[in-house]
């Protein structure tokens, strides 16, 4: 069972971010790269994470798949938080432009993902990444597949 079914069964998508952030619990990809879910509503998630060396590729950045993780996860629970509880979404498409490098010295980052829209069978939402002064690091846009339980 996954971790938001497991705080949350019976309750819609919005109700079980939520009750995830209460909890204080996170999913293994949160913890092995260190961010958090830190605010949901109705078609607006936010992530936010302080990368480090943990995240470096050979090159001596922060690797590009820490941001499109931020994104994946900002844009997917977007979607998420407008849900019923008997819904599920999976990433079909998750396209990035990555607009300025990230290192271990960045700080704190935030990806903020919007709804654009929903069906019933398929969502679209998009997703940024910007530091504490509102630079731009990444954004992205995103399709997802909507479906019963």
């Amino acid at each position: 069972m996954s971790l938001v079914n497991d705080i949350g069964a019976g309750l819609d998508g919005l109700a079980q971010l939520r009750a995830l952030i209460a909890s204080g619990r996170r999913p293994g990809i949160a913890v092995s790269l260190d961010f958090n879910l830190v605010e949901i509503d109705a078609g607006f998630a936010v992530f936010e994470g302080v990368p480090g060396e943990h995240a470096y590729n050979p090159i001596g950045t922060v690797h590009g798949g820490y941001a499109a993780t931020l994104l994946d996860s900002a844009c997917g629970c977007a979607v998420h938080s407008k849900l019923t509880a008997t819904q599920a979404y999976t990433t079909l498409e998750l396209k990035i432009a990555y607009h300025k490098a990230i290192l271990a010295d960045t700080g704190l980052l935030r990806a903020e993902g919007r709804i654009v829209s929903i069906g019933r069978r398929a969502a679209f939402a998009e997703g940024r990444i910007v530091d504490r002064e509102g630079r731009l690091y990444a954004s992205a846009t995103s399709t997802l597949l909507v479906f019963e339980r």
